[in-house]
């Protein structure tokens, strides 16, 4: 039984780039991590929350044996770790996918095309027997900690499973994708044991609503401009937002109106020159903080 006082205990990567962009999402949620030294390995979340700084591979087992209950890693690792957990939310950064790669001279074309008894280099032996057992494939597992891709061009291995975001550092080293074993990015995830106690499952959901409202405004902005009353039609077209523009009436003056509307930040410049083909002065577009549904 969880101690209702205690803060819910959350495990963040302690180094990397998943631990900066863990940390700055935190605190654009409201959750600002404050250490008491530089090397500190636990900080305070505020009043209901605190961090645990740990290796991003270690994040699963925390979690599982109780040490956390929710934490910040990377869906390859949970998928390693082979620990039954809960997905609460895809945090989007820290993306990349887990590859089958070759020599580029390989006649090779599918992972399902190799040998039983091909040998694989790779960090994640775990996932990489469970895919080539799916494949019914045997093989012989080579497990290295680094430099992954140049395990074909010493002989220590035929195959390698390794992360890729590009592609660019296998292709810089000779090599070549026949498939893609998993997608993964950064996700917020949890204990089972913890999402069966009503008090720490509320904390949980408060802690994913306030990451999940930045998350979405991050992708949004928000546009106000002035518009002709007798274009107004035309700018819903252009405007949908999120249930329509807002239309105020602009003070003394009936030939205009202002529209607010959030808008895709991805679409901003087309929506721009929409509103000024229409008419349209005084535009601003602000970024937004969070956003709720």
């Amino acid at each position: 039984m969880t101690d209702e006082r205690r803060p819910v205990r959350v495990a963040l990567p302690n180094k990397g780039r998943l631990s900066e962009k863990a940390l700055a999402l935190f605190e654009q949620a409201g959750l600002r991590a404050q250490f008491r030294a530089d090397r500190a390995l636990l900080a305070s979340l505020g009043p209901h929350f605190q961090a645990i700084m740990v290796r991003a591979a270690d994040i699963p087992e925390f979690l599982a044996d109780g040490a956390a209950e929710i934490g910040v890693t990377g869906a390859d690792l949970v998928s390693e770790s082979g620990r039954d957990l809960h997905e609460v939310l895809d945090l989007g950064f820290g993306s990349c996918r887990l590859v089958v790669a070759v020599k580029d001279d390989s006649p090779v074309r599918r992972a399902a095309d190799l040998p039983s008894g091909t040998r694989v280099a790779t960090s994640f032996p775990g996932i990489t027997r469970r895919y080539f057992a799916s494949l019914g494939i045997e093989i012989e597992v080579a497990t290295v900690t680094g430099a992954t891709e140049i395990a074909p061009h010493l002989g220590v291995a035929d195959v390698i499973v390794d992360l890729s975001s590009t592609g660019s550092t296998l292709r810089v080293n000779g090599l070549r994708e026949v498939d893609t074993v998993l997608e993964s990015s950064a996700r917020l995830v949890a204990s089972p044991s913890a999402m069966t106690e009503p008090t720490v499952r509320a904390r949980v959901d408060e802690l994913a609503t306030a990451l999940e409202s930045v998350l979405r405004a991050q992708a949004k902005r928000y546009l106000m401009a002035n518009v002709p009353r007798d274009r107004l039609e035309d700018v819903r077209r252009v405007l949908p937002g999120i249930n329509g523009p807002t239309i105020v009436d602009v003070l003394d003056d009936d030939r205009w109106v202002a529209a607010h509307a959030v808008v895709d930040a991805d679409r901003v410049y087309q929506t721009i020159s929409s509103l000024k083909d229409l008419g349209a002065e005084g535009i601003l577009v602000t970024r937004i903080e969070r956003l709720m549904p």
